[in-house]
């Protein structure tokens, strides 16, 4: 989720002893920023009608054998809108964008016959509410989330295939098929509960967002920086550095899209594993507080982790509203986390059906191809095939890998078992019931 609720549609310690030990080791052993892409099986051709040149069919020849690995997609949540999660009367195989009841829709973006002419290979669905749920009813909604993400899997099962693990995807490429992850945009669908996050887990999601357009208790939202919600942790709270920890037991990958600059320092300090940005671009490239600043993109090569970027227009170019961005310019954002994290920290995470404006050229999960043929193109930064197929789907498979590692690596600690400070909510208890409330201040 981009930036929907601006829009039309709602939308500190580290382990110490033996254990500290061995994840030191492991992470010396697995070479964080500095391993290569996986090389990834053969997707099968599908017929193209984009315009013929020398770099598109290059582009596609390349995608082929290495697919699009997504980050961050939102077509759950227009399931919810357009059809209250209903998945009979609709064909997600078909040009959805010539249903009626997306003809007055902003956001025409996916459907599989995009996505297979786009050479997605992996898709993390976003299952995503509104900050309006936070302190009431996000946990369950969130939930029927995951549920219409693993039913629209289960209901496509001839292209695409739920998975949740790194080895998942490639069992997926080999089969031809799109593999279909769960992402949690946001951490107030957890209720600021350990116990909530692990079953979050368990029932597949592989990725938490730690904040959206929201603070939650523990964590500073990017929208802070802006003075739209305000300053209450100055980053991560005690119990927000849990939770990343807790995330690191469980092999589920951080996610700091959208958190304030201070919130991703205190994520790159305290986590285990590689950290993700599933959907931001380049705070040196276009200055707004969703993007990601040069010193935490250094601190993302150090630590292992990948940045996604976003293609909406608004992160993407300075004057959005006056103009429209290009495929030039998410090539320049791309280009700039390159040189500062490294070809092996940089990916995809397009943010469609979240946003209603991307740029020209990556209008829809189609699209695709034409970054990688611009890419080929570029005559400031040579781009080999080994470094797409990083940028394709390499580099996450790589950070999704040593997540789990960490994760094998920790098998022997023990859960976070703490709940909550009831002073960390503040006055935010009003939905509460007593039992919620029934623990030391």
């Amino acid at each position: 989720m981009g930036v929907r609720d601006n829009f039309v549609y709602s939308k500190k310690d580290l382990m110490v002893g033996g254990v500290a030990a061995a994840i030191v080791v492991v992470m010396l052993g697995l070479g964080f920023g500095l391993t290569t892409g996986a090389s990834l099986p053969a997707t099968e051709q599908a017929e193209s009608k984009e315009p013929p040149n020398d770099a598109y069919e290059a582009a596609l020849q390349i995608l082929e054998q290495y697919p699009v690995i997504d980050g961050h997609n939102d077509f759950p949540l227009t399931i919810r809108e357009i059809f209250n999660n209903d998945l009979e009367g609709w064909n997600f195989d078909s040009d959805l964008s010539q249903h009626p009841k997306f003809q007055d829709y902003p956001m025409k973006q996916t459907d599989l016959q995009k996505m297979k002419k786009g050479r997605v290979g992996g898709q993390f669905w976003s299952a995503y509410m509104s900050c309006n749920t936070q302190y009431k009813d996000a946990t369950p909604l969130y939930l029927e989330q995951i549920d219409v993400i693993r039913r629209l899997a289960d209901k496509y099962s001839q292209q695409m295939v739920f998975v949740t693990s790194a080895t998942g995807i490639e069992k997926a490429f080999a089969e031809k098929k799109i593999a279909s992850l769960v992402g949690v945009e946001s951490g107030h669908a957890i209720s600021s509960s350990l116990g909530v996050l692990r079953m979050f887990y368990e029932a597949g999601a592989r990725y938490m967002t730690l904040t959206h357009s929201c603070n939650t208790p523990w964590a500073d939202s990017s929208e802070s920086e802006g003075g739209n919600e305000p300053v209450l942790n100055n980053g991560l709270s005690g119990f927000g550095e849990m939770i990343v920890k807790e995330m690191n037991r469980l092999g589920m990958m951080v996610d700091i899209s959208h958190v304030s600059s201070n919130t991703m320092r205190d994520a790159l300090k305290v986590t285990r594993s590689p950290l993700i940005f599933s959907h931001s671009s380049a705070r040196n490239v276009t200055n707004v507080s969703r993007n990601v600043p040069d010193d935490v993109l250094e601190k993302v090569r150090l630590n292992g982790g990948i940045v996604m970027v976003n293609f909406y227009d608004c992160f993407v170019i300075e004057d959005c509203n006056a103009k429209n961005a290009t495929v030039q310019d998410v090539v320049d954002h791309i280009n700039h986390i390159r040189e500062v994290a490294g070809v092996d920290h940089i990916g995809i995470g397009a943010d469609f059906n979240g946003v209603t404006k991307t740029a020209e050229g990556l209008e829809d999960t189609s699209k695709y191809p034409n970054l990688f043929a611009a890419l080929l193109e570029d005559k400031k930064v040579y781009w080999s095939q080994q470094d797409l197929a990083k940028l394709a789907s390499g580099n996450l498979i790589r950070v999704f890998k040593q997540v789990e590692q960490v994760r094998d690596a920790l098998k022997m600690e023990k859960p976070y078992q703490q709940l909550i400070p009831i002073g960390d909510l503040g006055r935010n208890t009003y939905c509460m019931s007593d039992a919620g409330l029934e623990r030391a201040p």
